[in-house]
């Protein structure tokens, strides 16, 4: 969980996470102004606390470096403004677990109306341009790119350096294009959302500077080949099926579990 004021929302998200299917929750505090350290630590967590705000890139990078200290075989973010569901959380892993995916998207899109369940208009507009300009580019078949509900098996963030990425928001944008490249089998699952005023969100400018660092990224991955982008390298070794000229689907046989998934939230 990447925690910036999450006081008011934390217990309820907390609550729907199925504790026979999570093994670990961890939560980083990036320099949050209320209380949410002081509740998470009431709540039977133990959170880790930036002395500084890091953004949200940065917080996402100790919340995944933690998760793979602990052993985690399956690690899904779920933010902890209550906007995403943590009732999927066990859906997610299962499609990673039994091996069909390395990576799991909860869509806002597929199967319903996020204009109807409050998505500004303008939200929505921008999420259906980049995300069709990013298809196009990537040569994908994604409903979104910019959910913040996302499931990645532990192969998949190891042979990723995650850690070359932005602090800010453009982080997300990254790792999926690592991804794509790693050779990641990519799936999704429909996600309700909610959007309330204690939800977090972005203003203008940034998402601005946001949407100008998602099509930066999708350019950067057509160019790779040609020029050298440091958080596109990745260790052949860890790749885990041969990286897609055009971004295209990628086949790999399914894995095979000899025991039950660690899954860390």
């Amino acid at each position: 969980m990447p925690a910036y004021n999450a006081e008011a929302t934390l217990a309820r998200t907390l609550a729907e996470l199925d504790r026979n299917v999570v093994d670990e929750v961890v939560l980083v505090d990036d320099a949050s102004t209320d209380e949410t350290v002081a509740l998470a630590g009431s709540l039977g967590l133990e959170p880790i606390s930036h002395e500084r705000n890091l953004g949200y890139g940065g917080n996402q990078k100790t919340c995944y470096r933690r998760a793979i200290e602990l052993g985690a075989d399956i690690v899904v973010m779920v933010h902890p403004d209550y906007q995403y569901s943590p009732l999927l959380v066990p859906a997610m892993a299962s499609m990673i677990a039994y091996g069909e995916y390395d990576l799991v998207l909860g869509s806002r899109i597929l199967a319903q109306s996020p204009i109807a369940r409050g998505m500004p208009r303008y939200k929505y507009v921008a999420n259906r341009f980049l995300t069709l300009a990013e298809n196009i580019v990537l040569g994908q078949k994604l409903s979104e790119y910019h959910t913040g509900l996302r499931a990645f098996s532990r192969s998949l963030l190891a042979a990723v350096p995650f850690e070359r990425n932005s602090n800010d928001f453009v982080f997300d944008n990254q790792i999926l294009v690592q991804a794509l490249v790693a050779g990641a089998r990519i799936g999704e699952l429909s996600c309700p959302t909610r959007y309330q005023p204690d939800a977090s969100s972005i203003n203008l400018r940034r998402s601005i500077r946001y949407g100008v660092g998602v099509l930066q990224t999708s350019v950067e991955y057509r160019l790779r080949r040609h020029r050298h982008y440091p958080y596109l390298d990745i260790d052949p070794a860890r790749r885990l099926s041969p990286a897609p000229e055009t971004g295209g689907d990628a086949a790999k046989p399914a894995a095979e579990e000899s025991e039950p998934a660690h899954t860390t939230r």
